[in-house]
């Protein structure tokens, strides 16, 4: 079991793992060995989501969710395939967290007076410092 947070453990069974040639310098251990984890886990046909989970993560991670509902994630840094794949599975479990986040809602406040004037004044500099490169007029 992967635990993402109190309420959201994912199985080890619906996750699949497959490990290809990493790429980048290495020399013969990195063109011989397969070191590069990819992890994927579908989403939309996972029975640890309820479905306010399922749609939340669906609607965040929308970038990186195929049409059939899978979420990629690969790893390579290390030069062993244990280390990236537990890197990979570390790196979902971020994932799948920080989509399920609730942000607090944004108090709304107004600019202090002192911030008015002072975006006031910066107006009206950047006004001088282009006026000043105008062509003159006749008038001047």
């Amino acid at each position: 079991m992967i635990r993402i947070d109190d309420r959201l453990a994912i199985d080890d069974d619906e996750l699949q793992f497959h490990a290809t040639t990493a790429q980048g310098p290495g020399g013969q251990h990195v063109n011989r060995s397969n070191t590069r984890v990819v992890v994927l886990w579908n989403v939309k046909a996972s029975p640890s989501l309820d479905e306010a989970q399922r749609s939340r993560i669906l609607d965040r991670l929308s970038n990186r969710i195929s049409r059939e509902g899978w979420l990629r994630v690969a790893a390579q840094t290390h030069r062993s395939q244990s280390r990236n794949r537990d890197a990979a599975v570390r790196r979902l479990a971020d994932l799948v967290a920080g989509a399920l986040r609730v942000d607090p809602p944004r108090k709304a406040t107004k600019p202090s007076r002192a911030a008015r004037r002072r975006r006031v004044d910066e107006k009206k500099r950047r006004g001088d410092v282009k006026r000043t490169r105008r062509k003159p007029t006749r008038e001047d």
